[in-house]
């Protein structure tokens, strides 16, 4: 499973010019499922987006979670963040979930955030999406549950 996190200070996803989710300060979630991804992953990226200390403390430090805060997170699926662009011009996304396998884990995974009384707001699973967001920092950070990068 992967993740890219945005730190925000508002986003939102519309549909066709209809906000279908948004969030005011908090974490922009990108999540791409895998062919190989599990519960286990879901378990483990929940945790550490949860926990991930990235919102700056009274000194202006990175030391503090989304909890700590009371952010919200909007979760995006995102399939093409398993495109592998090494050979060719064009992604190969052999490697990304088949919508059947998912979003079942993508809603696995928004259901353990919300497990954790934190907002959540979505967008909608294998549609064409606007996202809009105010990116605040910017902070941008990458995580992979099989910890590849």
């Amino acid at each position: 499973m992967r993740a890219v996190i945005q730190r925000v200070k508002e986003a939102r996803v519309e549909i066709d010019d209809k906000v279908v989710g948004a969030i005011s300060k908090g974490l922009l979630i990108f999540l791409g499922v895998g062919e190989r991804d599990t519960e286990k992953d879901c378990e483990y990226m929940a945790n550490k987006i949860i926990n991930l200390r990235i919102f700056p403390d009274a000194d202006d430090l990175m030391n503090l979670s989304l909890t700590d805060i009371k952010g919200a997170m909007l979760v995006v699926s995102q399939f093409t963040l398993w495109g592998d662009c090494r050979k060719g011009r064009r992604p190969s996304f052999i490697e990304a979930a088949r919508p059947e396998k998912a979003n079942p884990l993508y809603e696995k995974f928004i259901g353990l955030i919300k497990e954790q009384n934190i907002e959540v707001a979505t967008g909608i699973f294998q549609a064409t999406m606007d996202v809009h967001l105010i990116n605040d920092g910017p902070v941008t950070i990458l995580i992979d549950s099989d910890k590849i990068f």
